[in-house]
């Protein structure tokens, strides 16, 4: 089935490309006679894997909010597309709604397979088409291209040979079928590069010769971007490395929506009654809720009383065993770990001023995670694993502190030794960054936008992408 695929849209890049036709190029006098072409809005279309108002994940958070900011640009025109599969209602017989508004469209379809990313609704194609064809964008800006599959990226160029694609990468998804967290399967331990022989031993099930075609499929479709983002360093270098054009790589950060809080006077929770760190986000394995638990666990044993551990988040979504499991261990809690449940995204701030500083313990690399922006801006130091993005964002004894990821007793010996010195954390407020706002990191996505379409591809690139 992966081979059948991987040949089917690598034919279908090659007579895309193959098929265009050349622009006649109108003689000196024909210009001439021509008025003056009026100037018209930049029309952009961003198109998101998952909508905000049904799923809050970062990358559909960062979509939505360009989204916001291209539509108050003056000279702008902007649409949203957000595929909602189970999660929005659907039109018998149609696969792109309108349930928000005029300039925003919801994707429905079904039957997405994740392994080579590949779209097998029929009826999406022909609708899509027509939208952009009707639209007419000069850019179409993805954030991810799961549940629209690899093959809209092909679908983008037949529709209008001459658009730029953008598209910003959040995870490792292209390079590694563990949900592009590269960790390995089942010991969880970080890969650090991704070939057919290894993802075969993660997944024994899947030869290697599919994961060869894999990559090559996904590659074929990947050509078809003029240019990609990336919200970190880290990431870019492990796409890099993974074959994308390094030229055509480009990092900005995701934004935070401007807030009045910021210029408020900030706020530190008392010490009288010891240090008190926050968890917040999703519940899970990779996540590193064990290495809290165990880390709580380590610190009562010791008889260090003066730590206190508030986890606030969700662990509802997460497979059976897991859930099972964790609900065992907080059942055995030691009273420094206190399981606040899950929250609503609007009282963040106010759940994060009341900790001295944010846990971020993921197991996993990680790209920019979203917390670690909404501590800064509430001015939380952020304790966090030592690896990945993580360990970029969050620059040592500056913005926070690092731990060996995964150790529980590394974190337990960083946790002790701040609440003995609690003046550690309040040292940084001196030096903690700002996030950018959506407007800055918007501005910068313009920026980009002009270049790429100033750029043409040459002969020679369109020859290579239909290789």
């Amino acid at each position: 089935m992966t081979r059948t695929r991987f040949q089917e849209g690598t034919a279908m890049i090659r007579d895309a490309l193959r098929g265009r036709t050349k622009r006649r190029e109108p003689k000196s006098a024909e210009l001439r006679s021509l008025p003056a072409p009026e100037r018209r809005p930049l029309r952009v279309l961003v198109m998101s894997h998952m909508d905000p108002r049904v799923s809050r994940g970062g990358a559909e958070i960062a979509a939505f909010q360009l989204y916001e900011y291209l539509k108050a640009q003056p000279g702008v025109t902007a649409w949203f597309l957000a595929a909602g599969p189970g999660k929005i209602g659907e039109r018998l017989g149609v696969r792109l709604i309108q349930p928000f508004g005029p300039d925003d469209y919801a994707y429905v379809g079904h039957g997405f397979d994740h392994f080579i990313h590949s779209n097998s609704d029929p009826e999406f194609p022909p609708e899509f088409i027509t939208l952009l064809r009707d639209l007419k964008p000069d850019v179409v800006h993805l954030h991810h291209y799961t549940n629209f599959g690899m093959e809209a990226l092909l679908q983008i160029r037949r529709a209008l040979p001459n658009v730029r694609i953008v598209l910003t990468l959040h995870e490792y998804l292209a390079i590694c079928n563990h949900f592009g967290q590269m960790v390995k399967r089942p010991s969880f331990a970080l890969c650090d590069r991704a070939s057919p022989r290894d993802c075969h031993k993660c997944f024994p099930e899947i030869s290697e010769q599919d994961f060869f075609l894999r990559e090559l499929f996904m590659k074929r479709f990947l050509r078809l971007v003029d240019h990609f983002v990336s919200p970190s360093q880290f990431l870019i270098d492990r796409y890099a490395a993974w074959g994308l054009p390094a030229d055509r790589l480009t990092m900005i950060e995701n934004g935070m929506p401007a807030r009045e809080e910021r210029e408020r006077p900030n706020q530190q929770p008392s010490f009288e009654n010891g240090l008190v760190v926050g968890f917040f986000g999703q519940i899970s394995k990779l996540k590193g809720i064990n290495v809290l638990l165990d880390a709580a666990e380590m610190l009562h044993a010791q008889g260090v009383s003066n730590v206190r551990i508030d986890v606030h988040g969700d662990h509802s979504g997460q497979p059976e065993p897991f859930r099972k499991d964790f609900e065992a261990r907080l059942a055995k809690a030691p009273p420094n770990f206190s399981f606040r449940g899950a929250y609503e995204n609007r009282r963040v701030d106010a759940l994060m001023r009341s900790v001295h500083a944010v846990l971020v313990p993921s197991i996993w690399w990680e790209n920019s995670p979203l917390v670690i922006q909404e501590a800064l801006l509430n001015r939380r130091p952020v304790i966090c694993s030592d690896i990945g993005g993580m360990a970029e964002k969050v620059r040592f004894g500056l913005d926070g502190f690092h731990f060996q990821a995964g150790s529980a007793f590394s974190l337990a010996n960083l946790l002790r030794s701040l609440a003995n010195d609690p003046q550690r954390l309040l040292a940084l407020q001196q030096t903690m960054a700002v996030p950018p706002t959506v407007n800055e990191t918007g501005a910068a996505v313009l920026d980009l936008y002009a270049e790429t379409l100033r750029r043409t591809r040459s002969e020679t690139e369109n020859r290579e992408m239909a290789a």
